[in-house]
């Protein structure tokens, strides 16, 4: 929680669980979580705590299914946000893009219903996973500036069409039986030898440039493809985020970043359930905010 003079709290930052922070980056920068479900057989999980990935993927391979995946209710909400609000002045709740997920207007219910909708701002960050966790840790650190919630707010609409999020993929199976990639049909006859990278523009998921090959090879093209864009980015920190991919490939994107001698700060983290259940196995991305 972030103070004030006389150790008051002012401005608390929600997050759903989209935004695939580690639980050491969520405690440095406290930020409350929400958590969505992922459901297989009519039976809920809760994303980062009820089933591990490795459990979905083995659910979909047995069942040729993708397991279908929910936003929290508006009881979980509240019960998170009433706590919150007994604390803390005001509320700033970023949400998975609103194309893909209620979460967003869950959130704006819950604060209706509590009667708070001056106090709770939901964003939608128009991105996903650490996309979203980029702008949430600008707001915390923001916030423990000290900063306005309308000033967070107005930094953070800023900051959101510069967020660069990519990744690219093992397979398409995934994204093409959740349907929430267009464009990927007519990749699919040649699905076993074809990796995309896989943008996110405007709140949506757009396939982008076709890589072939082993994995290993791609993601080192995607990175060095990304070179220019990198040294334009913002210094503060790069997220490399992956759904399960071998240590070697993550470290070798680790240490070829390194290289570059840009960013203050590179983080490790795994794509949480509801993310990987709609990539698959052996997804990665670099995600970061342009500075220009």
């Amino acid at each position: 929680m972030f103070y004030l003079k006389e150790d008051i709290p002012m401005i608390r930052i929600v997050s759903d669980s989209t935004c695939d922070l580690s639980p050491e980056l969520l405690a440095e920068y406290q930020v409350s979580l929400l958590p969505l479900s992922i459901i297989l057989d009519e039976q809920a999980y809760l994303d980062g705590s009820g089933i591990t990935p490795e459990e979905i993927y083995a659910w979909s391979d047995n069942q040729h299914a993708s397991p279908k995946t929910a936003a929290f209710s508006l009881e979980q909400a509240i019960d998170c946000f009433r706590p919150l609000l007994g604390t803390s002045d005001e509320l700033i709740c970023f949400a998975i893009s609103e194309t893909m997920s209620a979460s967003a207007q869950v959130m704006r219910l819950a604060a209706a219903e509590l009667g708070t909708e001056d106090r709770v701002h939901v964003v939608d960050s128009q991105s996903l996973s650490t996309g979203v966790g980029l702008l949430v840790i600008e707001a915390a650190l923001m916030a423990r500036q000290g900063r306005s919630a309308a000033d967070i707010l107005t930094a953070v609409e800023a900051l959101r069409p510069k967020v660069r999020a990519s990744f690219v993929v093992d397979t398409l199976t995934y994204l093409h039986r959740g349907g929430r990639c267009s464009g990927l049909a007519a990749m699919m006859g040649g699905a076993l030898r074809l990796h995309p990278r896989i943008s996110v523009e405007n709140g949506k998921m757009q396939p982008g440039k076709k890589y072939r090959g082993s994995m290993d090879r791609v993601i080192r093209q995607y990175v060095t493809d990304m070179r220019d864009d990198l040294l334009a980015a913002k210094t503060d920190r790069v997220f490399i985020t992956h759904s399960g991919c071998p240590d070697g490939q993550v470290a070798e994107v680790r240490a070829w970043l390194e290289e570059l001698h840009h960013f203050d700060a590179i983080h490790v983290t795994r794509a949480g359930g509801v993310i990987s259940s709609h990539c698959g196995p052996g997804t990665l991305g670099v995600l970061f905010i342009d500075g220009r």
